[in-house]
């Protein structure tokens, strides 16, 4: 175990690579943490939707994928009251720590699942939102605290911390792939877990070496704590009471159904919440052209995640029934291919950072929503891309299989959006959002992913081998729809910035 010198400070302590070893500490705890997510996720629709004769579950399509947005979303959207139990109950170590260990607990039920069968699965997948709502706010706010100073060397750990949340979705579908595709279903879920477990070791050998005091107290008073220990045994008891009537077979939940009412009613909140900060908010004239342009984004970042975030569902789908994924005579696992984001992230951010830099220094720097309209237009090529492969199926009866390189060349371009939107969102609200209002509008920009997923759920079920014409249709219609909400975004863009010309930002960038 590496110990800092315990009369330094954390935060001043440069020993990894000229950052705090805190930095390496939570890297390492994150990298295992998204290991865990990203081998698991895509691995859900295939074994959801596989035979019972293959050891699946034989979901029809739609509910599959509707499943699988539904538990996306409600991971993004756990990260709200993971972070305000941590703040004001647990503190934000132990909130980390704990919610690893649902993590794990959480892996662990779906990989028993082989004996158990659904309410072990379900409950897994239960556990895992709460515990990556406890977990993943609240270890990015940690590593913030390292840089009290801010500025670039800030923006720098954060930089390093994000190649590690990349590094382990790109190393996780390879493994849980091949155990899960080759060996058994379960072993791909258990591998998941495995990583948890390693994350889980890492954080509990290193922590109090490397972060010293931080995030150890919570900042709420006792009656405060007593009301979160009460309201959240309300609401954990609600939840697994509504788990165990379904199970009992008392009602039945019908996932679309579901994803579809979800859908509606986080936009509707989300738009209430912007309607009550525009009137009763007490915001500045200022402030409120600010939060204007930030529900502009909001929404046309829901729109790219809602095609986004078909990756693990119809794409993925469309990989294992329709791509050829021979090499040298053997059939690579179909989540091998959902690597290929990540590797494209991890090659090529640097080269954005690089352009926006170069673009800024010669006074030519996009605006946000430019940059936006940018990742909208990058997504609908990669959409837009898949309709002659899906009209070579069509034409082949489904016996065809096409090549991987359309996949594989869709990622890319939607890697490219990801990369001009994506980075630019986060930074788009901490210089947007009113100060009394940076944490919820943090929290207003996770929904917006969440809502994608729930969306990208939806639409991710039609990929399906008894409707071949909807293919072609679906990745055209998601292209046409990108590329429509880009001339839209384009043409807010000048209003936008005369909108902002009397702020305190300016018309620059923003």
């Amino acid at each position: 175990m590496i110990r800092a010198n315990p009369q330094a400070s954390p935060a001043a302590d440069k020993g990894w690579a000229g950052h705090p070893r805190g930095l390496s500490t939570l890297f390492f705890t994150e990298m295992w943490e998204r290991f865990s997510y990203y081998g698991i996720r895509p691995l859900l629709v295939l074994f959801m939707t596989a035979a019972l004769a293959d050891g699946g579950f034989g979901f029809v399509r739609s509910e599959a994928a509707a499943i699988v947005g539904i538990y996306a979303a409600c991971v993004y959207l756990a990260s709200l009251p993971g972070g305000w139990i941590a703040d004001r109950w647990l503190g934000l170590r132990r909130a980390i720590w704990y919610g690893g260990v649902l993590i794990a607990l959480g892996h662990l039920s779906i990989a028993l699942s082989a004996v158990f069968a659904k309410p072990a699965f379900f409950m897994g997948l239960v556990f895992i939102v709460f515990g990556t709502g406890l977990l993943k706010p609240n270890i990015s706010a940690i590593v913030g605290e390292l840089y009290p100073e801010g500025g670039s060397r800030r923006d720098a750990g954060f930089s390093i911390f994000y190649m590690g949340i990349n590094l382990g979705a790109l190393i996780a579908p390879l493994i849980t792939g091949f155990l899960g595709e080759k060996v058994g279903w379960h072993y791909g879920f258990g591998a998941a877990g495995v990583g948890m477990v390693f994350g889980l070791i890492t954080f509990r050998a290193r922590q109090a070496g490397t972060l010293g005091t931080m995030g150890l107290e919570p900042s709420g008073t006792p009656e405060q704590q007593r009301k979160i220990k009460r309201i959240l045994a309300v609401g954990v008891g609600l939840i697994f009471t509504l788990i165990l009537a379904a199970m009992l077979g008392l009602f039945r939940i019908d996932p679309v159904y579901i994803a579809e009412r979800m859908s509606v009613v986080m936009l509707a909140m989300t738009l209430c919440y912007f309607g009550y900060l525009f009137f009763f908010g007490g915001l500045t004239a200022d402030e409120k052209k600010r939060v204007g342009v930030i529900v502009v984004l909001f929404l046309f970042a829901t729109i790219f995640w809602s095609a986004f975030e078909q990756a693990p569902t119809s794409l993925n789908l469309f990989a294992r029934d329709y791509t050829n994924r021979a090499l040298f005579g053997w059939e690579v696992p179909t989540l091998w291919l959902q690597s290929a984001n990540s590797f494209f992230v991890i090659t090529l951010a640097p080269v954005f950072a690089a352009i926006w830099v170069t673009l800024g220094k010669r006074g030519k720097d996009l605006s946000s929503p430019g940059k936006f309209a940018v990742g909208l237009f990058m997504a609908g090529l990669g959409f837009l891309l898949m309709v002659p492969a899906a009209n070579a199926v069509i034409q082949g009866g489904g016996a065809v299989r096409v090549s991987a390189w359309w996949l594989i060349g869709s990622y890319f371009l939607q890697t490219l959006g990801e990369l001009s939107l994506s980075p630019v969102g986060l930074s788009s609200m901490t210089k947007l959002a009113p100060r009394a209002f940076v944490g919820q509008m943090m929290g207003v920009w996770f929904t917006a992913a969440a809502l994608g997923n729930l969306i990208a759920g939806l639409v991710g079920g039609h990929v399906d081998p008894s409707k071949l014409d909807q293919m072609p249709q679906l990745f055209q219609q998601t292209s046409f729809f990108l590329f429509g909400a880009m001339v839209v975004l384009l043409l807010l863009v000048i209003p936008i910035r005369k909108m902002m010309q009397d702020s305190s930002l300016g018309g620059g960038t923003h």
